[in-house]
């Protein structure tokens, strides 16, 4: 009876943190903040200046890291960009929302982040790679005949390509195609803020920035490429890529001061997934495995959180949080309840984590891609290449995280809590993958197969003017043979 009245008034006291924490960021902030989440696509955990990248400097990244809220153990929704989108927008791991890999299509019934928002009073805004619409291919402007386009989860206001995209991009707005000159990290990061500048007087602004930067292939302004001439061409232009996505940075949050709203800005900055193998220097900063394994190399990203108006020192913090958690943490800051109590949510909220360092994160980050898992329980990670056929092992990142020695005979107890939990979890998402968390019980007839955009009949009409643009001829090429 004592150790039962003890853990509930643990409960309780931790209950009353978090609102107290909740309370002081309302206080601070007066009304309801300003969002804004950003994206890098394929940007490894090593490619920063603040890690030490031995030729990359990112002076604007680094800034944001000086003046915010630094995350060394942040991690993405999966080890590939279309799953962790999917996760960003729902809270919940891609294997419950549809999007088991790449290039597959956002369920219509799942509950969004920019759809909750928007009931709440947000003016909602995309801009750059979608890739939650089931096309692949180098990235096209989405037909405003797509059923499934930025509009149709809750973004008011989009201008949004198919997929990852490069310099001189065609864009489409609400549907309707435009040409665009310069880099494209520059070009989005210059919309959205005129998106802000319409709005952001007006009503608090949810903007995602989704940038196509520095996934292959690649193509960088020769000035951006300086100091790179060592390297071989393909990682030169990768680079290139990257300098112009952290001056794109430097942009966006000058222009935030320049509006008058930088102090009332949440800024979250972000990769979809882990660094590419064969770029030289190496993109994960000695961890293992690259993007599409799900080591550390795939799955921990470079994450910043810059909110001046709460966040007033600069911190580094070894607490591990993931895209799951950033529904329910800018739910509860802009004090907006998510409408379905009995759906599964995969991420908590990290509001208590702004307000000071937390030690022990109190659920564990799940990840499934094509059977493959992981489970990290603060230090402690769980792994398997192959649930199918039941082989895990088990490490330490505190002491390796380059994941080397397999402590799965050493901490046997360790190994079956974890391998128990996980498979108690995957169990769930088998559930929600049948569609047993909708109101109906069952997933609803018409979501569309990944395919590649050249093989959509209403794009048929833009093949030849596309031949010339070397983005595009290669894919069209293939479609020919």
């Amino acid at each position: 009876m004592v150790r039962t009245e003890m853990i509930s008034g643990r409960l309780c006291l931790i209950s009353f943190m978090t609102f107290l924490a909740v309370i002081c960021i309302r206080v601070a902030s007066g009304s309801p903040p300003h969002i804004v989440l950003v994206m890098a696509d394929d940007q490894g955990w090593g490619q920063t200046g603040y890690y030490g990248h031995p030729i990359l400097k990112t002076p604007h990244l680094d800034a944001m890291a000086a003046s915010g809220l630094r995350f060394d153990r942040f991690y993405a929704g999966a080890p590939v960009c279309s799953p962790t989108r999917a996760s960003v927008l729902t809270g919940r791991a891609n294997d419950r929302t549809g999007v088991l890999s790449h290039g597959y299509a956002l369920r219509r019934q799942e509950i969004t982040l920019p759809a909750i928002l928007a009931k709440a009073g947000y003016r909602t805004g995309h801009f750059g790679k979608w890739h939650l619409n089931a096309l692949r291919g180098p990235g096209v402007p989405i037909l405003k005949s797509d059923d499934h386009n930025p509009g149709e989860f809750g973004f008011q206001s989009w201008l949004s390509v198919t997929n990852f995209f490069d310099r001189d991009p065609i864009l489409s707005r609400l549907g309707e195609f435009e040409e665009f000159d310069g880099d494209s990290s520059e070009v989005v990061v210059d919309q959205a803020l005129a998106f802000l500048k319409q709005n952001a007087k007006q009503s608090p602004t949810f903007t995602v920035i989704w940038y196509g930067t520095p996934h292959s292939p690649f193509k960088a302004a020769d000035a951006d490429m300086a100091g790179f001439e060592g390297l071989d061409e393909i990682s030169r232009n990768h680079y290139g890529e990257l300098v112009a996505m952290d001056r794109s940075i430097g942009t966006l949050r000058k222009g935030l001061r320049e509006l008058g709203i930088a102090d009332q800005t949440m800024l979250w900055f972000c990769s979809d997934n882990g660094g590419l193998p064969k770029i030289k220097p190496s993109t994960v900063g000695g961890l293992r495995g690259n993007k599409g394994t799900i080591y550390e190399g795939g799955l921990r990203v470079p994450a910043i959180l810059e909110w001046p108006e709460v966040l007033k020192k600069s911190r580094v913090t070894g607490y591990p949080a993931s895209v799951l958690d950033i529904l329910p943490t800018v739910l509860e800051i802009a004090n907006v309840p998510y409408p379905d109590t009995k759906r599964p949510l995969d991420g908590i909220s990290l509001v208590p984590l702004l307000n000071g360092e937390i030690e022990t994160r109190r659920k564990p980050i799940p990840f499934r891609h094509t059977g493959r898992a992981a489970w990290i329980d603060n230090n402690m990670k769980l792994l398997s290449n192959n649930m199918q056929k039941g082989s895990f092992a088990l490490y330490d990142l505190a002491e390796d995280s380059a994941e080397q020695n397999d402590l799965a005979k050493k901490k046997p107890e360790t190994f079956q809590k974890m391998r128990q939990q996980l498979l108690n979890w995957s169990r769930g998402v088998d559930a929600s993958g049948k569609g047993k968390d909708y109101p109906t019980g069952k997933i609803d007839v018409g979501e569309p197969e990944p395919r590649f955009w050249t093989d959509v009949e209403e794009y048929r009409p833009y093949f030849d003017g596309w031949q010339k643009r070397w983005e595009y001829s290669s894919r069209l090429m293939k479609r020919k043979k």
